[in-house]
């Protein structure tokens, strides 16, 4: 998913990363790559700790693939990254999600949330790996602060290591259908369970509101700072 810079208006956020529109053309097709790869690394980490847990459905459906053709939601992954570049407007998008068959699971909801908490963790795990590349290169090949870099491969990582860390601090917010709200309801229990899985099929609407409003931006700010913080080498 994707999230413009207009809605993180933190200061120190706004400042670590920019918005689709204003990219060059070389960074801007960078970005779009290290997007769909990510959002493809994500899902098939959702697949295969399922598989893993007991449940093969994603497995079966080729889901464990890191093709990104696999994955690709024509609506989230395709047109609304597109209509953003045209109008310029806020959005959020997504891959094609995995489906689970909870029965499956050995254990739920432990395990249920040990599959929702891999595509984040996925995310993490390469923001940690671009940060460590972008250490062995030489001097001035690879700035975690700045998106102005020479080199293609430090452009690169630079992409990935900010994309990443932004797609995990948004999937784990605590918000049906995100990632973080299914480890949320995975722990919550009874009537405030079916109170809070009720709220499902208005996730992404209260995901614009927060958006409109600029308060998604306040959210997503400290956890992405402190993170490039901790993973900055």
């Amino acid at each position: 998913m994707s999230v413009r810079r207009e809605c993180l208006p933190r200061p120190a956020f706004s400042r670590n990363l920019k918005s689709l529109a204003d990219l060059n053309p070389g960074a801007l097709i960078a970005s779009l790559l290290v997007l769909l790869l990510s959002l493809s690394v994500h899902e098939a980490a959702h697949a295969w700790t399922a598989f893993r847990l007991g449940d093969p459905t994603g497995r079966d459906l080729g889901r464990t693939s890191l093709n990104p053709l696999v994955h690709i939601d024509p609506i989230g992954t395709v047109l609304l990254p597109l209509l953003a570049l045209v109008s310029g407007a806020p959005l959020i998008g997504w891959a094609k999600p995995v489906p689970v068959n909870t029965r499956r699971l050995r254990r739920y909801p432990r395990d249920w949330m040990a599959v929702a908490a891999a595509g984040p963790a996925s995310n993490i795990a390469i923001a940690a790996s671009a940060s460590l590349l972008g250490a062995a290169l030489p001097a001035g090949g690879f700035a975690i602060g700045s998106l102005e870099v020479g080199a293609p491969l430090g452009l690169m990582l630079t992409m990935a290591f900010r994309l990443n860390l932004l797609l995990a601090v948004f999937n784990l917010l605590p918000i049906p259908p995100l990632d973080g709200g299914n480890i949320l309801g995975g722990l919550l229990r009874g009537r405030i369970g079916l109170a809070y899985d009720a709220l499902r099929p208005w996730g992404v609407l209260i995901l614009y509101a927060l958006m409109f409003t600029g308060v998604l931006g306040t959210l997503l700010g400290p956890p992405y700072v402190f993170l490039a913080r901790l993973l900055t080498l």
